[in-house]
């Protein structure tokens, strides 16, 4: 069967359990038509480029899933009917990553950094003080 990935992402508005609730009806829709969901990524809040339909940040979730376009077609037809999904996005593949996505590496990289207390500079310690310019502009 066809392999996709399907990101949505829900108002902001919209509480954790709200969209826990989405995605579980979703992947009911999934599994009822003959699908199957291998992963199930929640990704949180997060801040949008720019404003979709007056939202500035929104939940997103990634469902991969395993299963004909029928399926596919069903569940956007959902989104487009509920009022709580902004966007959503579905991609076919040909294999899906094994392991956390991309988004979830970049957020327990940036967890790390925090714990770490460096930031852009990294291991390279503080920057020392600045010396006096030696040109001097006399009047």
């Amino acid at each position: 069967m066809p392999l996709y990935e399907h990101v949505f992402l829900a108002r902001q508005d919209a509480s954790s359990q709200q969209v826990e609730e989405l995605t579980n009806q979703i992947t009911g829709a999934i599994t009822g038509l003959g699908g199957k969901v291998t992963k199930t990524e929640n990704w949180g809040v997060r801040s949008l480029t720019y404003r979709m339909k007056k939202n500035r940040k929104a939940h997103f979730v990634l469902l991969n899933i395993d299963g004909p376009a029928t399926i596919v077609n069903e569940i956007e037809r959902q989104e487009r009917i509920h009022e709580d999904v902004i966007r959503y996005l579905t991609v076919r593949v040909d294999e899906h990553e094994e392991g956390p996505s991309a988004m979830m590496r970049k957020a327990d990289r940036d967890r790390e950094r925090d714990d770490r207390g460096g930031g852009f500079r990294g291991d390279r310690g503080p920057r020392r003080p600045r010396e006096e310019s030696a040109a001097v502009v006399e009047e």
